[in-house]
């Protein structure tokens, strides 16, 4: 362990004790103190999750910052781990630790993330906006990632943004179509235990959609907190300006973007993930 990573570790640690003081007069939830828990698919809003996820330390003895992110695939390399590697991620994790992932919904994954012991959150966002935002996030703002060069020498936007829809199938590393990339995460969608979360409803209707947040945590933590404060509590804690894939907390910008060949492409690969996501109702966009 690097000096660095000690003293973040002491710091977090101390931190936690310092909540759980602050606290001391919340009676502990029956089964004990849950662990918060976002689940994203890249590109979906990760950070804005977290920030709100970290709004419940206000008023709770949660965390006052994550505890660690985990990613299926290596950042720099892009390969993947081995599934073990989230088993024991997850395993890792202690009552009242707020944690964010791109976790695949594998089967022994799921069976740990709807027990009682976390409160799990999963956000996705229009596959077409992901795609947008993958090209403007490898081009320009990630400069260790592994396709950054590759993106840099191909000649536009839109040859880009094709590579982001169809993928790169001839590397050795995996690098499939969107909807492809998508598919180890739809499971989740089929647990209520998960609470889904389009991206889209936190920048459109985001009182709404943070009251059904504060809903699905009540479940698991029965508050007598008022309502109000807890909901200012997440709200206040939003800052985009401190997320780096951020960008304009617009919805719908592929339209900007996609050109015929584009649309032609994406209905091919992923029409049907689309409609599944409730995106669309057919092909006909």
């Amino acid at each position: 362990m690097t000096p660095r990573a000690f003293i973040r570790r002491v710091v977090y640690h101390t931190e936690k004790v310092y909540q759980r003081a602050r606290f001391a007069s919340l009676p502990e939830p029956e089964g004990g103190w849950p662990i918060l828990l976002g689940i994203s698919f890249p590109k979906s809003g990760t950070h804005l999750l977290d920030q709100i996820l970290l709004g419940f330390s206000k008023v709770a003895p949660f965390s006052r910052r994550l505890h660690s992110f985990y990613a299926e695939y290596e950042g720099e390399s892009g390969r993947k781990r081995a599934p073990q590697k989230a088993i024991d991620w997850l395993d890792s994790l202690r009552p009242r630790d707020i944690a964010s992932a791109h976790l695949f919904s594998r089967p022994e994954a799921v069976d740990r993330v709807i027990k009682p012991r976390f409160v799990p959150y999963f956000i996705f966002r229009d596959p077409r906006d992901v795609a947008v935002s993958h090209v403007f996030y490898v081009t320009d703002m990630e400069a260790k990632h592994v396709h950054h060069d590759y993106y840099q020498s191909l000649s536009d936007f839109n040859e880009r943004l094709k590579v982001s829809i169809l993928g790169r199938p001839e590397l050795d590393i995996e690098f499939p179509n969107i909807a492809e990339r998508f598919a180890p995460y739809l499971g989740w969608l089929d647990h209520p235990e998960v609470m889904k979360i389009h991206f889209e409803d936190l920048v459109n209707d985001r009182a709404a959609t943070l009251n059904r947040i504060i809903d699905h945590f009540l479940t698991r933590v029965p508050l007598t907190t008022p309502r109000n404060v807890i909901l200012d509590s997440l709200e206040s804690s939003i800052n985009p300006g401190k997320s780096p894939t951020f960008r304009s907390g617009r919805t719908g910008e592929w339209k900007k973007f996609f050109m015929p060949e584009h649309k032609k492409i994406f209905k091919d690969v992923a029409g049907e993930l689309l409609i599944k996501l409730g995106y669309e109702k057919n092909n006909d966009w």
